[in-house]
C-alpha cells in the first residue's frame, strides 16, 4: 500500500465550497522547461514550501535519471514528496492527492505558501479537483467522483482482480463501449476496467459517463484557490535541450542507476521502473549481463566478490560509451540512448497537449512564462527577465489582488462527455480519435489537411482521366 493521508478522509465538496479556499501556486510545464529551478528561485520572494508533482520523482532511487534536484541545489527550500515512496509500489493519482492534501495543511499551518511543482498533470488535476474515483465506488447512483474517461488525466483504478488476467475480448463482451476506447494491447487498462466491474458490479462506461463526471477538474470547482503558472519553451529548443540533458545524465551515472535497478523478471509497468530511461536499456542489459547476473549471492560469490563483479561490469559498460567500436554492445547502447531521447521528446509533446486540454476542456486559466531564450543561450539575465520576474508579478497579483484562475470559459459538459464517442479518419489510415474535441483538432491539423488535399487532387485527376477515355464500344 502506498503512502496515505494520515488517516483522515477527504473533505466533501460541500464543506470545502462553503468556505474560503486556501491559496496555492502550481508550477506546470513540459519536462526540461525549468519548473524546479523557477520554484526554488521564487522562494527568494515568497515563503514557499515545494510539493513535488512528478510521478517518477516521488520514488526513492534513480536520482540522475528522474532529474531530482539534489539537496545542495535546493537552497534550503523545504521539498515534500520527493524521493519518499518505495520504488516497487504503484503511487497513484489518488495516493498523491491524499498525501499532498495532508502536506498542504501542514504548510498552511506554518504560515507558508504551498507550491506544487511538476509535469505530471493528472497528479495536479487529481489534487485540485473535488471529484475523483472512489475506492469503493459506493456512491455510484449519486455522486461517485470520477473523470470522464481520459486515462492520461487521472483515473485511479485497481490493477487487477485477484491477480487474474483478462483480454480485450473479455472486456468487449461485458462493456463494448469501454472496449472501444482501449487499444487491445493496453492490458493494464483492460485489467483495471474489469477489476472495477467485478468489484462494483457497474460498467466502467456507466461510471465514466455519469453526472458527476461533468464537474471533474472544472476550474470553478477547485479544492484550492490556485495560481497556475506554466514554464514553456518552443518545441525545437526543448528537443535540443532534452537531448543534451540525456547526454549529461549519461555522463553523470544514468547507466549505473539503470544497471542497479535492472531485473529481467521485474514488472516494468509499476512503480519506478515505468520511468523513461529504464526499459529502453533492457535489451542492452539483457545482452551484456551474464545470465543470472551478479545481483544476488550465489555459490562461490561472497558479498564482496559480488560487489567487485558489479563494479567491473559497470566500468566496462561506461567504457562502451566512449568506444568507437561498432560491435553489438555499442550498437545496442547507442540505440537505447536514442530511444530515451525520442521518448522524452514525445513526453514533451504529450505534456503540452495535456495543458492545452486543461485550458480548452476544463477552463483552467494558465499563465505562461517563456524559457526559450534561456534554454537557447544559457544567459542568466534572460532567465531572470523572461521567467522569474514575470512569475513573481503573477504571484504577487494573485496574493494581493485576488487574481483567480476561473476566467476561461470551458467547452460544454456535452463535449467533455463526448470523449466516449469514437471517430475514425479513413484518410489518415483509419486513425481513431476520442470525442468531438480530438476529432476537431485532428481535422484542423496540418497532416490531415495535407492528406485530404492529396486525396482531392488524386480524385480530380482520376475524374479528368475518366473524361478523356474514349467510350467503350
Amino acid at each position: 500500500m502506498a503512502i496515505v493521508d494520515g488517516g483522515t478522509r477527504t473533505e466533501s465538496a460541500n464543506s470545502i465550497m462553503g468556505r474560503e479556499k486556501p491559496k496555492m501556486v502550481v508550477i506546470m510545464g513540459p519536462t526540461g522547461s525549468g519548473k524546479s529551478r523557477l520554484a526554488i528561485d521564487l522562494a527568494s520572494y515568497f515563503p514557499v514550501e515545494i510539493i513535488n508533482a512528478d510521478s517518477m520523482q516521488v520514488y526513492r532511487g534513480l536520482d540522475v535519471l528522474t532529474n531530482k534536484v539534489p539537496p545542495e541545489d535546493q537552497n534550503g527550500v523545504p521539498h515534500h514528496l520527493l524521493g519518499t515512496v518505495s520504488p516497487d509500489v504503484e503511487f497513484t493519482a489518488k495516493d498523491f492527492r491524499n498525501s499532498a492534501v495532508h502536506v498542504i495543511d501542514g504548510i498552511i499551518s506554518r504560515g507558508c505558501l504551498p507550491m506544487i511543482v511538476g509535469g505530471t498533470n493528472y497528479y495536479i488535476q487529481a489534487l485540485v479537483s473535488l471529484f475523483l474515483l472512489d475506492d469503493s465506488a459506493e456512491n455510484v447512483g449519486g455522486g461517485c467522483s470520477i473523470y470522464p474517461g481520459d486515462e492520461e488525466l487521472g483515473v485511479d483504478l485497481d490493477e487487477g482482480r485477484d491477480g487474474l488476467k483478462y483480454d480485450h475480448n473479455h472486456l468487449k463482451e461485458i462493456d463494448p463501449v469501454s472496449a472501444n476506447r482501449i487499444h487491445p494491447n493496453n492490458h493494464r487498462k483492460i485489467n483495471q476496467y474489469l477489476s472495477l466491474y467485478y468489484r462494483t458490479g457497474v460498467l466502467p462506461s456507466t461510471l465514466f459517463q455519469g453526472k458527476a463526471a461533468e464537474n471533474w477538474g472544472q476550474a470553478d470547482s477547485f479544492r484550492y484557490d490556485c495560481c497556475l503558472i506554466c514554464v514553456d519553451a518552443s518545441v525545437p529548443q526543448l528537443d535540443e535541450h532534452v537531448d543534451s540533458r540525456v547526454d549529461i545524465m549519461m555522463a553523470a551515472g544514468l547507466l549505473d542507476e539503470v544497471y542497479d535497478i535492472y531485473d529481467p523478471n521485474a514488472n516494468y509497468t509499476r512503480g519506478l521502473r515505468q520511468a523513461i530511461g529504464v526499459r529502453e536499456f533492457e535489451e542492452f542489459l539483457r545482452y551484456y549481463i551474464p545470465e543470472g547476473g551478479f545481483k544476488k549471492e550465489s555459490a562461490g560469490f561472497s558479498p564482496k566478490n559480488l560487489m567487485e563483479c558489479n563494479e567491473i561490469l559497470k566500468e566496462s559498460m561506461r567504457s562502451i560509451l566512449s568506444s568507437p567500436c561498432d560491435g553489438q554492445p555499442s550498437l545496442l547502447l547507442k540505440e537505447a540512448v536514442d530511444n530515451v531521447k525520442l521518448n522524452t521528446r514525445r513526453l514533451v509533446r504529450r505534456q503540452r497537449r495535456q495543458l492545452k486540454r486543461l485550458e480548452t476542456l476544463f477552463g483552467w486559466k494558465i499563465h505562461y512564462v517563456d524559457s526559450t531564450e534561456y534554454i537557447t543561450c544559457k544567459v542568466e539575465d534572460s532567465w531572470t527577465r523572461h521567467v522569474v520576474e514575470p512569475a513573481v508579478q503573477i504571484i504577487r497579483s494573485f496574493l494581493t489582488d485576488g487574481l483567480v484562475t476561473q476566467t476561461m470559459k470551458p467547452h460544454s459538459s456535452k463535449l467533455i462527455k463526448d470523449l466516449w464517442t469514437q471517430y475514425i479518419c479513413q484518410a489518415c489510415g483509419n486513425k481513431v480519435l476520442r470525442g468531438a474535441h480530438e476529432w476537431e483538432q485532428h481535422n484542423q491539423g496540418r497532416t490531415h489537411r495535407k492528406r485530404m488535399y492529396r486525396l482531392k487532387k488524386k480524385c480530380e485527376g482520376l475524374s479528368l482521366l475518366h473524361q478523356k477515355l474514349p467510350p467503350q464500344e
